[in-house]
């Protein structure tokens, strides 16, 4: 590779805007995701955030703006291509099966995921088997998703991302809720699986999470980017502080 060569970012929005009605929620966004990197995205409620986790997921089309992933435009691709294409997302509101198991609903994962999903319905459900185990979820694999507790559906969520193989998993809130030991649980967890090679793009209102996990944090205010770098510097910025910490947090 030349001096002057850069790797494709695994995904890259270019002025991505939706509108609703009359109301703009995401406004001109611009940013790029490497591979192997956390990049954090904060800012208050109604910020535009989740919209714009709905659009690259594919949930949602823009109403203006372009979406690379690993340099190809996948702007209006469905979301089974995007899921193809190896992104995988969790929901704010938590989506699982709820009359089947915790195993049957991330083998529903491993049979759709990266490359068109595993095809074998055996290796798929060991797969299951294994994030189940990887999420902390093993002595619960039996257990339908609609008896487990609101953290177990968190880890749930987070299995089922992890199955389909993603080479991009966005994080909607998966610790909102969660007491502080659950909070460095999943903490962990999110490192760990940055250390099998996957970019991470996490929501989360909890800053400590967002200071010990991102490599850069982008904020959003009234749907537009009103700051991007590393941690340190962005959660000091005088604008992010007034928007989405408080003064009181200086």
């Amino acid at each position: 590779m030349s001096a002057t060569a850069h790797p494709v970012p695994v995904v890259q929005a270019l002025g991505l805007t939706k509108r609703f009605q009359g109301l703009v929620s995401v406004d001109g966004v611009s940013f790029s995701i490497a591979a192997n990197e956390i990049l954090g995205l904060i800012g208050p409620n109604g910020a535009g955030k989740t919209t714009l986790v709905n659009m690259i997921g594919g949930t949602i089309a823009p109403s203006a703006g372009e979406l690379l992933f690993e340099g190809k435009p996948i702007t209006d691709a469905p979301v089974h291509r995007r899921a193809h294409a190896g992104i995988g997302r969790t929901f704010q509101v938590m989506k699982p099966f709820p009359g089947m198991t915790a195993l049957e609903n991330v083998t529903v994962g491993a049979l759709f995921g990266r490359d068109g999903g595993l095809k074998d319905m055996g290796k798929a459900r060991e797969a299951a088997r294994g994030w189940l185990e990887f999420t902390g979820l093993g002595r619960r694999i039996d257990t339908r998703a609609d008896e487990l507790g609101g953290p177990d559906r968190k880890r749930l969520e987070f299995a089922k991302a992890l199955a389909l193989r993603p080479k991009l998993l966005l994080l909607d809130e998966v610790m909102a809720g969660l007491n502080p030991v659950e909070v460095d649980e999943v903490i962990e967890l999110i490192k760990a699986v940055r250390g099998r090679g996957v970019a991470l793009l996490v929501i989360e209102h909890v800053v400590k999470a967002i200071r010990r996990l991102s490599d850069r944090v982008m904020v959003l205010h009234h749907g537009q980017k009103i700051a991007e770098g590393d941690p340190a510097s962005v959660l000091s910025d005088p604008r992010v502080v007034e928007a989405y910490l408080g003064k009181k947090r200086t």
